[in-house]
């Protein structure tokens, strides 16, 4: 009766695998975001520093936009794509020797356990409770760290991506493109820091790493990249060029 109560007390618990995977999912995001505020940010502000027109300045923002946008999916497809047929080929070899060679891989399984510190009538007993529930699955854990429901589909992650380059980008377009003429580029440069604070904080927090430190370095990095732009695209409407 205890372990039945145990068990459904902690049924809708994420097990430590999902929730590992889930926040990677959402560091990706907000790093995704991040990029896309400072891509898009970097470029209104270099446009602002040398025109005034509202027109060029859109323009410049939603090419910035759309195209971060593709590029970051485009990027993310080709890397998920790798690494899934790379996972997949790994789980096909690993189906093909245990058909082939099914002692040679419960001994294999058997030694990774008593590598563990598990003593040798222990290891084979848990290798073999093992192979009996699912074969292909212990191996993959014990051997690769991988399962099978952790292949992801990079239409998937290429759209994630995608989204959150997106949502980054329109904070800045909406802080340049609101406010009047004069005010574009100082509150351009607050929301953008502001923002970046808060999102190197939140993927610090997600990876376990000290928030201050990071979102400090997110934050100086952002400045630098929003004062080269700026200060480029002043000189360039300086000299005539727009």
């Amino acid at each position: 009766m205890a372990s039945i109560e145990t068990t459904a007390k902690h049924e809708n618990e994420p097990h430590r695998d999902d929730l590992a995977h889930r926040l990677n999912w959402l560091r990706a995001g907000v790093l995704g975001a991040n990029d896309g505020i400072v891509s898009v940010a970097s470029i209104l502000v270099g446009v602002a520093g040398a025109t005034t027109n509202t027109g060029n300045i859109l323009a410049a923002g939603v090419a910035g936009l759309v195209g971060g946008a593709i590029s970051m999916a485009l990027g993310e497809y080709v890397s998920v794509s790798s690494q899934s047929d790379t996972q997949r080929a790994l789980i096909e070899k690993e189906r093909r020797e245990l058909d082939e060679q099914p002692e040679e891989e419960l001994d294999e399984l058997t030694a990774i356990y008593e590598s563990k510190g598990l003593s040798p009538k222990t290891a084979r007993s848990v290798a073999e409770e093992l192979t009996e529930h699912d074969a292909l699955a212990a191996h993959l854990s014990a051997e690769l760290n991988i399962h099978e429901d952790d292949i992801v589909s990079p239409w998937s992650a290429a759209f994630a991506s995608a989204v959150a380059f997106t949502l980054g980008a329109v904070l800045p377009l909406l802080a340049m493109l609101l406010p009047p003429a004069g005010m574009r580029v100082p509150l351009t440069f607050a929301a953008v820091l502001i923002a970046l604070a808060i999102t190197g904080a939140v993927g610090a927090w997600i990876g376990g790493a000290p928030r201050l430190r990071a979102a400090v370095r997110v934050v100086l990095g952002g400045a630098l990249a929003l004062a080269a732009t700026f200060s480029i695209g002043t000189l360039l409407g300086a000299s005539g060029v727009f």
